[in-house]
C-alpha cells in the first residue's frame, strides 16, 4: 500500500500489504524454524522482548514461544496475555456481521439510522456513509479526529468519550466522496462501534463476551483483567526496550481494547478460517463476502485484509499499542492459521513473522538498528521549536516542554522525540527520525522525516 505522508506517524498500525505470490503447496516451518526466527528478532536484533505465536494446521494448533514478559520475570507461552490492538476491529467487525444475520442492521444502511436520534453524521454529494462504508475503512473519514488531545501521551485514548466524538463528527467536512477510497480510520471503527451498541441496547464489553468469546470458548480476552490474568500480563516495550504504560479506552474500545493469548487467538483465527466449525461460521462468511479495493491485488471486506494472487488468497489483520504489536492472518485455500503477538512496539511489528508462517516465500523483514538517546541541552531545545510544513495539508508541530523535545503531526497524537546527536531525533513509538539543519542564528532552517524509505524535507514557518 502507498501511505500517504498524513498517515506516517500514528499509534495504531496501517496495515501492511506488501506480499508476494503463496503456492497453494506451501508448507508451514516447524517449530524449530519459528524458534529461531523469534530468538534471532529478539536476541540478536534486539527488537523483542516476548513473542508467542500459535499455527493451526488442521484442527490442532501448537506453540511457540520466546523471551519474557519484562526483563528479569518469567518466560512467555501459549498463555501470556498480550495488548492485541487494532485486532480489536476484527470483533467488532463480526459483531456487525452477526447483527446483519440477526437482522437488526443492513450492511447498506446509513450508519446515522442506528444512532441516537440527534447525531449529526457528516454527508458528502447527497450521499450518507453507510455501516460497509465504516467496516471498510472507506467512509471519508480521517484515520483519527482533530479534537484527539490526550492528557496522558502514554495512555492516550481513555479520556476521549462519545461526546467528543460525536462532537467532531458534528463539524467535519468529508474530503472526498464517500465510498472511493481506503483511508484506515480508528474513528470510523469507534463510530461503528457506537451504531452496533446504540442498536443492540447491550454494552460492547458484553456484546463481544455474549457473541464471540462464549461461543468460541475464548476465557482468556478481555478489556479488563482478573488478578490471576494480571498476573501473566506482559509488560509492554516501546522500541527501545523500555517499558511502557498499557493502553486503556473509552469511546475507542471497539478500534483497539482488547486484550487475548496466543491459545486463545488461536481458537479465534481457526475459527475465522473455516479449519474448526462454530456458530460463527455464517458471520465469519459474511465478512468475505463483499469487498472493496485497497490497492493493487488487495481488497477488504468486514474488517479483514485480503490479498489475492491468482485466486489464492491470504486474509489478516495486525494491531499496535504503544507497548504491543500483533498479526492474526490465514490462507483461504489451505485454512493454516497463524497468530504472533509481542510485547514490544516496534515500527515494523511482526507482520512478516506471521506472513512468513503462513508461506515460507514470503520474507523476513530487514530490523532497524537499536538507537539510544544521549543528553541534550534543555537549553537548546528553543532551537528546534516551531511547525515545519511537510506538504501543505501536513505540518509537524515541534515543542519544547519540561525539557524534552514533542512533535505533533497534523491530525495525530503528540509524540515525544529524542536526541541522538548532530541535531537528529528518533522516536520510540515508530521507526522515525528527524534530521534538522540549522541556520547560522543557531536555529532549524527546516527539517527531513524519515520513514518508510521516504526522506521527507518541510521548512520551517515560524
Amino acid at each position: 500500500m502507498k501511505t500517504s505522508i498524513a498517515a506516517v506517524i500514528g499509534l495504531l498500525l496501517v496495515p501492511y500489504l506488501a506480499m508476494a505470490q503463496a503456492p497453494e503447496d506451501q508448507a508451514m516451518p516447524d517449530n524449530a524454524a519459528i524458534m529461531q526466527i523469534l530468538a534471532d528478532r529478539i536476541d540478536r536484533d534486539q527488537q523483542g522482548v516476548g513473542m508467542a505465536t500459535s499455527l493451526v494446521e488442521g484442527s490442532l494448533p501448537r506453540f511457540v514461544a520466546h523471551g519474557s514478559l519484562a526483563a528479569g520475570k518469567a518466560p512467555v507461552d501459549e498463555h501470556t496475555l498480550f495488548e492485541i490492538g487494532s485486532i480489536t476491529k476484527i470483533f467488532t467487525n463480526l459483531l456487525l456481521a452477526d447483527m446483519v444475520l440477526r437482522g437488526g442492521m443492513t450492511l447498506d444502511d446509513p450508519v446515522v439510522d442506528y444512532l441516537p436520534a440527534d447525531t449529526v453524521i457528516p454527508e458528502r454529494g447527497g450521499k450518507q456513509i453507510t455501516l460497509f462504508d465504516l467496516a471498510t475503512h472507506s467512509s471519508g473519514l480521517p484515520r483519527m479526529p482533530t479534537n484527539f488531545s490526550p492528557a496522558d501521551q502514554a495512555n492516550p485514548y481513555p479520556d476521549y468519550g462519545a461526546d467528543q466524538l460525536y462532537s467532531f463528527l458534528a463539524g467535519y467536512a468529508l474530503p472526498r466522496d464517500i465510498g472511493t477510497q481506503f483511508e484506515y480510520s480508528n474513528l470510523g471503527t469507534a463510530l461503528l462501534g457506537q451504531a452496533i451498541v446504540t442498536t443492540s441496547g447491550i454494552d460492547y464489553a458484553s456484546l463481544v463476551r455474549t457473541r464471540i468469546l462464549e461461543p468460541l470458548g475464548m476465557t482468556d480476552t478481555t478489556m479488563t483483567l482478573t488478578p490471576e490474568q494480571t498476573t501473566r500480563f506482559a509488560t509492554g516495550h516501546d522500541r527501545q526496550l523500555e517499558a511502557t504504560s498499557h493502553w486503556d479506552f473509552d469511546v475507542f474500545a471497539p478500534a483497539g481494547a482488547y486484550r487475548s493469548s496466543a491459545a486463545d487467538m488461536a481458537k479465534f483465527v481457526a475459527a475465522a478460517s473455516g479449519t474448526v466449525p462454530t456458530p460463527l461460521d455464517a458471520a465469519f462468511a459474511l465478512m468475505l463476502a463483499q469487498t472493496r479495493p485497497v490497492d493493487t491485488g488487495a481488497t477488504i471486506g468486514l474488517g479483514w485484509l485480503i490479498r489475492d494472487h491468482d485466486g489464492h488468497q491470504i486474509v489478516w489483520h495486525n494491531g499496535g499499542t504503544g507497548g504491543f504489536r500483533s498479526f492474526i492472518g490465514f490462507d483461504r485455500a489451505s485454512k493454516s492459521s497463524v497468530v504472533v503477538l509481542s510485547n514490544t512496539a516496534t515500527d515494523r511489528g511482526v507482520d512478516d513473522i506471521g506472513m512468513y508462517m503462513i508461506n515460507a516465500d514470503l520474507p523476513l523483514a530487514a530490523q532497524p538498528k537499536l538507537r539510544l538517546a544521549v543528553d541534550l541541552d534543555p537549553a537548546s531545545l528553543d532551537n528546534y521549536v516551531g511547525d515545519y510544513a511537510l506538504s501543505p495539508d501536513f505540518v509537524l508541530a515541534v515543542t519544547g516542554e519540561n525539557g524534552s523535545l514533542f512533535v505533533q503531526a497534523t491530525n495525530q497524537p503528540k509524540n515525544q522525540v529524542f536526541f541522538e546527536g548532530d541535531h537528529n531525533f528518533f522516536y520510540k513509538v515508530v521507526d522515525a527520525q528527524l534530521s534538522f539543519t540549522m541556520g547560522p542564528d543557531g536555529k532549524a532552517t527546516s527539517v527531513v522525516l524519515h520513514q518508510n524509505g521516504q526522506d521527507i524535507p518541510g521548512p520551517r514557518q515560524k
